[in-house]
């Protein structure tokens, strides 16, 4: 089965291609993740994407035919869930994507982490728990093991969505980002329950209106940020604006401004970004020995109150 009549919408270069609808965009992708066209195709998919750009709508008809495909996992207790999607992984800064993850945790909140478990060049996040003893869960009943011992858990995509870990794995054959690399980061892992709390992070400012476009038209409960190279983390140096979505709705109430002005001062972070020297300092911080960056304790705080607002 051929994809070519959207090859032909979406392949006419940056100014000359056109934008499917969610319908198409829904179809094709069906077929893409059902293993149904040729490599050939799927690669000129992914340039003619990296060309011409996704939109909104465009991601959304993608999602309608990634959404089912997930693994099924546990429901959220009432309390609600956060979801942190974790796919660039450490280059300058330390992944704190698992401090976030396991100081929700220890207040009582369901996290499930997902992403790649492998990135060479970069310190994933499931590197990192690794070296804090929580080795990726591999199935709904490892999630639900790992949130009854009140941890956080991580699942890799491959095992949370086969058919996206494919596109996914394109990059390192192309060496281009595709329409995947957006879709992960937005993936309803937990279903579009109200209460489960997905973070979304952009890299760059003109992500956040085309992402807020996105929320609003799949009726997401999420918040919305800057992350931390790729990470869906606050910079511990000083936090970025907190955009909070009900229901697809912004709820300025509950977002919080950037941070502005001069910084007064640094939080003491790892003197390195390898795994285990930021397990260390995880450990640490957990413990009360060091103290918890202040960005990340705002944004806990916000998805605490997202959480609870996606109660009602």
């Amino acid at each position: 089965m051929t994809i070519a009549p959207y090859l032909r919408e979406i392949g006419r270069g940056k100014d000359g291609a056109r934008s499917l609808g969610r319908e198409q965009a829904a179809d094709l992708m069906a077929r893409l993740l059902d293993g149904q066209v040729s490599d050939v195709e799927t690669g000129a998919f992914a340039i003619a994407m990296r060309i011409k750009g996704e939109t909104p709508e465009e991601l959304a008809g993608f999602m309608d035919a990634v959404a089912p495909r997930l693994l099924p996992l546990p429901e959220p207790p009432a309390s609600g869930a956060v979801v942190l999607p974790s796919y660039n992984g450490a280059r300058k800064l330390p992944n704190l994507v698992p401090l976030l993850a396991m100081s929700l945790a220890l207040e009582g909140l369901p996290v499930l982490v997902h992403g790649l478990e492998e990135d060479p060049g970069r310190v994933t996040t499931a590197a990192v728990f690794d070296a804090l003893g929580l080795p990726p869960v591999r199935d709904a009943a490892g999630v639900a093991a790992r949130w009854a011992d009140g941890a956080p858990a991580f699942i890799a995509t491959d095992d949370l969505h086969p058919s996206l870990a494919r596109l996914l794995a394109l990059r390192r054959v192309i060496g281009l980002r595709n329409p995947a690399h957006s879709l992960a980061k937005l993936l309803p892992a937990l279903g579009a329950r109200r209460n489960a709390v997905r973070v979304v992070n952009h890299t760059h400012p003109e992500y956040a209106v085309s992402l807020g476009e996105f929320l609003a038209r799949t009726h997401a409960t999420a918040l919305l940020l800057r992350g931390t190279e790729g990470e869906p983390v606050a910079d511990a140096r000083r936090c970025p604006k907190l955009t909070a979505f009900l229901d697809g709705v912004e709820q300025p109430e509950l977002s919080v401004p950037a941070q502005g002005g001069s910084l007064l001062s640094v939080p003491e972070l790892p003197p390195a970004t390898d795994a285990a020297t930021t397990a260390r300092y995880i450990r640490d911080v957990l413990a009360g020995a060091k103290p918890l960056p202040t960005p990340i304790a705002t944004q806990m705080m916000a998805l605490r109150a997202l959480a609870d607002a996606g109660r009602g």
